[in-house]
């Protein structure tokens, strides 16, 4: 892990949390239970202080970062998706943040909220529980259904099982060269939403 501490702050991170080798999480951040940070993330608390609380997930390439002197948390359970950008902004509980999305400076972004891919949150925009969040600038288009929040906690708890599965069988190898015969096939037990409406 490339952790580094800042100006006397430290990050602390519970032991059943995984933080990739390939991520950076530096100065005043404090990651509870079961979180997962992924290669290429940064947790950047050299100006101020950042909380991941139980369960968060911080995906591949996202940016977490804040102006002087703030405090921002993520929420049990937010779920943060690969390339976003929070940037001093708060995440309810079981919120989804989608794929490239930025969230900018005090940004309220309420309890089970999903914000689609690519959307942009203006500073200082509050959301509501519950809303469904798009485009650029992001609006409210509609309420979070109980399907649809069924379908991201569902996703989430994939990620907070995760740090465990990285822990027990994750290890820096040499690549094979060629393909073996008893190649193991992985399981399809996760449908994405639009698969999940077809049935």
């Amino acid at each position: 892990m490339a952790i580094f501490s800042f100006k006397g702050h430290i990050p602390v991170i519970h032991e059943s949390s995984f933080v990739h080798p390939l991520a950076a999480v530096i100065g005043n951040v404090i990651i509870g239970k079961n979180c997962y940070v992924g290669p290429s993330a940064v947790i950047r608390g050299d100006w101020g202080e950042i909380i991941l609380e139980d369960g968060v997930n911080v995906q591949e390439n996202c940016t977490v970062h804040m102006f002087p002197g703030k405090s921002i948390r993520f929420a049990e359970s937010a779920h943060i998706g690969h390339g976003a950008v929070i940037h001093g902004a708060n995440l309810g509980r079981n919120c989804l943040i989608g794929m490239n999305s930025v969230i900018m400076d005090d940004a309220e972004i309420g309890d089970e909220c999903i914000v689609g891919a690519m959307s942009f949150v203006k500073a200082e925009a509050v959301f509501d529980p519950r809303s469904l969040i798009v485009g650029n600038p992001a609006k409210k288009i509609k309420e979070v259904s109980d399907e649809m929040i069924a379908w991201k906690t569902a996703g989430t708890k994939l990620y907070q099982q995760l740090p465990t599965d990285c822990h027990e069988t994750m290890s820096e190898v040499e690549p094979l060269r060629e393909i073996p015969a008893n190649r193991p096939v992985q399981e399809d037990f996760y449908k994405t939403l639009q698969e999940m409406k077809k049935n």
